[in-house]
């Protein structure tokens, strides 16, 4: 996927806002290229939001039902981590089941700096990829 660097800036400012709760949100593509980052709340029990995140059921249709009207594709989930490395937890791939052909951007904060990385799951098998930063 091609992404702006104000997309990835956006997202990371999502992640050290949040933290040390995980962030979440979703990006809407067009061919490839992401063309919009949309926020959204971290639905998983306050105790647990350190540890993981969940996008309400609500929240999510909403941010599908924009994205499909605008005529986009969702391209990415995005979320972060805020205690280990940017590597998807047996939680994300379990929960990326439901997200077939979909990239998992993980934005690690546990550090100074912060490190996006980008993961295409799919079955259970999980392999890194790349975002073109433009």
């Amino acid at each position: 996927m091609r992404i702006a660097r104000d997309l990835v800036e956006e997202i990371v400012a999502h992640a050290r806002e949040e933290a040390p709760a995980e962030c979440c949100g979703m990006v809407a593509s067009r061919d490839g290229d992401a063309v919009r980052v949309y926020r959204a709340a971290n639905a998983a029990e306050e105790r647990l939001r350190r540890l993981r995140f969940e996008i309400g059921p609500r929240e999510q249709l909403q941010i599908q039902t924009e994205i499909d009207e605008a005529g986009l594709e969702l391209g990415a989930i995005y979320h972060s981590h805020t205690r280990t490395e940017p590597h998807p937890s047996q939680t994300d791939i379990n929960f990326a089941r439901g997200w077939p052909g979909v990239l998992w951007i993980i934005v690690g904060v546990s550090e100074h700096e912060p490190e996006v990385r980008t993961w295409r799951i799919d079955d259970g098998r999980v392999a890194e990829t790349g975002l073109e930063v433009r």
